[in-house]
């Protein structure tokens, strides 16, 4: 580590000698795995793009020149290189530093990001403010990893390439990879080029045996052909400047581009190839076994676990959705390019002519899965609760609207660990339970989640299961595809003048609290239609109510009781538990809990403190 331990900052990359870049780019791979092995975290998309992390920041004046990185779970050499080597140890720990780029953690990080294909949009408003501010900088977006199949990539091209004296450079990394294989008529496009096979044979068989005139005639076929599918046709009809492809670890082809294109006026599109886990064979054999690993021994590889552990509710969705395929013929499972992360393997290889993977396209996935309700299908939509965000409108206009029946499957509701605020599914019940016609149900357990995602496919219209990252509470599951009644809960324990009404993954830390308190502790399980004669009887039989959610609180599941109270002229004390207004960063699932008062204890102390020892007492909104 010679090169790598006197790198503090990219000032000190660019005072090497080019000879030297290739030796630090080596360093730096392998800091990386050792380094990331020790915490966890993304690997295969941190492997593939080192040495253009090395070249960007020795050919560009950054942080001046800016560097927005797409999806951001491609930037670890690059927060190794701009002064964050010793905290690698921390990365994606309470109190340590993100896996994304985050704006507040360094100035290097010029725009926060871990959605994808927001690069193009955001360099290209800092190269239009550099212009109207008349300061001279370039602006760098870097794409890849299936970003370029979602919408907002194409809308910023449309936009950037009629700005034609703005310093923008947009660098697709194609590394023929998303998070699962990559998909779409794009994809293809790319491949056909990479392959070369076509030009090869024709210009060695051509060299070989074609007489002069015939060869003529074969080179201009060729160029023909080449234009059809080349992407420099596509890009440059955007306005671009294309350039490429190159090799992304050739350092000796990457620097000189990269100072060539320095010089250039208007948009720029380079188009780099690079290989997912680049540099270590296990991760580039199977780059999404090793897409985000925990912890692991580098010299050894990932070893499957030697004991089945706890079901995740990802299994059970997966389980589910095979189960309920072999019921009905009309079901038909739709991914936004996370297949394994849905949970969508198994039910991919039985009922491949039923399983849509539509690329990084949520809005496309919520609108496609309308389109098949439309004719009689039954489209279960499975998304993280975070991505659906990027759907919202389609939800509204082009399900709900219409009523139409699709199921929602939303993983990664609440806290998520590791990954932070970016993908964290805090405001499913909020932004879900405003929408007409919407069923919006919550999943106390593993069983319970498998009887809503049933209660869901059944009801004829627009129904969301959410359920968090990660294993459950360990119930029993029943393998018939029962349903629940809808908008009715259950009393999961009785007790006195408190009454813990709880929702989803915050029934079992209530009822400890309860047993603590000597509380009924309710399970709401649907916050839309939310059970208002049973919240009206908790509040004629009980001195207190508490809502708990793991959810924000503002809109949320507590303010639907409340709202229920007030609709009935009921009032009673009331508290809400839940998430606060500020995003929470990333750390261990249980301490972010703990740290927000939504465990056992956090619950049960909140409630004490505010009704400890107090008679009942009328609360009036006098607003």
């Amino acid at each position: 580590m010679n090169l790598l331990e006197n790198i503090d900052s990219p000032a000190d990359v660019r005072k090497l000698a080019r000879h030297q870049l290739t030796p630090l780019a080596h360093e730096l791979r392998h800091y990386l795995l050792d380094s990331v092995s020790k915490t966890g975290g993304h690997l295969s998309s941190n492997l593939g793009t080192v040495e253009l992390t090395v070249a960007l920041h020795y050919v560009f004046n950054t942080p001046h020149d800016r560097i927005v990185w797409d999806v951001g779970h491609q930037t670890y050499s690059h927060k190794i290189l701009t002064g964050r080597r010793e905290r690698m140890g921390t990365l994606r720990q309470l109190g340590g530093i993100s896996g994304f780029p985050k704006r507040d953690e360094s100035e290097y990080d010029t725009f926060g990001t871990a959605h994808s294909s927001t690069s193009i949009s955001a360099a290209l408003g800092m190269a239009q403010a550099a212009k109207i501010k008349g300061e001279h900088r370039h602006a760098i977006a870097v794409i890849g990893d299936g970003s370029m199949t979602a919408g907002m990539a194409f809308e910023a091209l449309n936009n950037a390439g009629v700005q034609e004296d703005v310093n923008l450079l947009v660098i697709l990394n194609d590394n023929d990879m998303s998070i699962s294989p990559p998909v779409g008529a794009l994809n293809r496009y790319l491949a056909r080029l990479m392959s070369g096979q076509f030009y090869a044979a024709a210009k060695n068989v051509g060299k070989q045996v074609l007489p002069g005139p015939v060869l003529e005639l074969a080179k201009r076929f060729e160029e023909h052909a080449k234009g059809m599918v080349v992407p420099a046709t596509m890009f440059e009809e955007f306005g671009f400047n294309y350039i490429g492809p190159i090799d992304g670890h050739d350092l000796d082809s990457l620097i000189p581009t990269l100072q060539n294109i320095k010089h250039l006026k208007g948009p720029q599109f380079l188009h780099v190839v690079t290989k997912k886990g680049q540099g270590y064979k296990l991760a580039e054999a199977e780059p999404t076994l090793y897409h985000g690993p925990g912890k692991f021994n580098p010299a050894e590889g990932i070893k499957p676990a030697t004991a089945p552990g706890k079901m995740t509710y990802t299994d059970v969705f997966g389980n589910w959705l095979c189960d309920m395929a072999a019921q009905d013929k009309r079901l038909v499972g739709i991914t936004p390019a996370m297949r394994e992360g849905s949970g969508m393997v198994s039910f991919e290889q039985k009922y491949p002519d039923r399983y849509f993977d539509v690329g990084i396209a949520e809005q496309h996935a919520v609108t496609f899965g309308a389109g098949l309700a439309c004719e009689g299908l039954k489209p279960v939509v499975a998304i993280y609760s975070t991505f659906l965000q990027r759907g919202y409108d389609q939800l509204i206009h082009d399900v709900a609207l219409q009523n139409l029946d699709v199921t929602f499957a939303l993983d990664r509701a609440g806290l998520v660990g590791a990954d932070g605020a970016t993908h964290a599914g805090n405001y499913d019940m909020a932004y879900l339970r405003c929408i007409p016609n919407m069923v919006v149900m919550a999943a106390s357990d593993e069983n319970e989640c498998r009887q809503m995602l049933t209660t869901g496919y059944h009801y004829p219209g627009p129904a969301a299961v959410r359920y968090p990252r990660g294993a459950g509470i360990g119930a029993a599951i029943v393998q018939q595809l029962d349903a629940i009644e809808i908008g009715k809960g259950e009393i999961k324990r009785q007790g006195q003048k408190i009454a813990i009404l709880a929702f989803g993954s915050m029934v079992a830390p209530s009822v400890a609290a309860g047993a603590a308190l000597d509380a009924t502790v309710a399970n709401m399980r649907f916050v839309k239609p939310l059970d208002v004669e049973l919240v009206k009887r908790l509040a004629a039989e009980h001195d207190y109510l508490v809502t708990v959610e793991e959810g924000s609180i503002m809109g949320g599941a507590g303010s639907a009781v409340a709202e229920a109270l007030a609709a009935e002229g009921v009032v009673k004390p009331l508290l809400m538990i839940g998430l606060p207004d500020k995003f929470i960063d990333h750390g261990d699932p249980a301490k972010l809990l703990a740290s927000v008062g939504l465990d056992s204890a956090g619950i049960t102390a909140s409630i004490k403190r505010r009704f400890g020892g107090e008679e009942p007492r009328l609360v009036v909104n006098n607003a």
